[in-house]
């Protein structure tokens, strides 16, 4: 063996106890999970953003969108035209405007716009 190693001096090695290094663990955890959440909201809010221009576009809607009720989707139902809204059953929209007589303009829970018509909503 060489010098070195004869008079080197060996630290005892810390325990330290578990449950403070699994609150440190869960802590650290929390943390990265509020900046995935920032952005996977960031992102949600960009969405929603890009869905209300085409909305305002397509349906030439100027005024300041309000929810006027909340409904639910009685049945699934697939849309027949661009402007229409897909619903499945159970969905929850926001109405936003009673616009032709029998439709009115919806929100789906992605932001997405169009015309559902009455008799497929449920109102509470």
């Amino acid at each position: 063996r060489g010098k070195d190693e004869k008079y080197k001096v060996r630290m005892p090695k810390l325990q330290m106890v578990r449950e403070y290094k699994d609150k440190r663990k869960s802590i650290d955890d929390v943390e990265r999970n509020i900046f995935k959440f920032k952005r996977s909201s960031e992102e949600k809010s960009k969405k929603m953003e890009k869905e209300e221009k085409l909305f305002r576009e397509t349906f030439m809607y100027e005024k300041e969108i309000r929810v006027l009720a909340t409904a639910t989707a009685g049945c699934s139902v697939p849309s027949q035209r661009r402007a229409d809204l897909p619903v499945t059953a159970g969905e929850q929209l926001d109405v936003i405007e009673a616009v032709q007589g029998h439709a009115v303009i919806c929100r789906n829970a992605q932001g997405r716009y169009g015309y559902v018509l009455v008799e497929h909503l449920n109102f509470r």
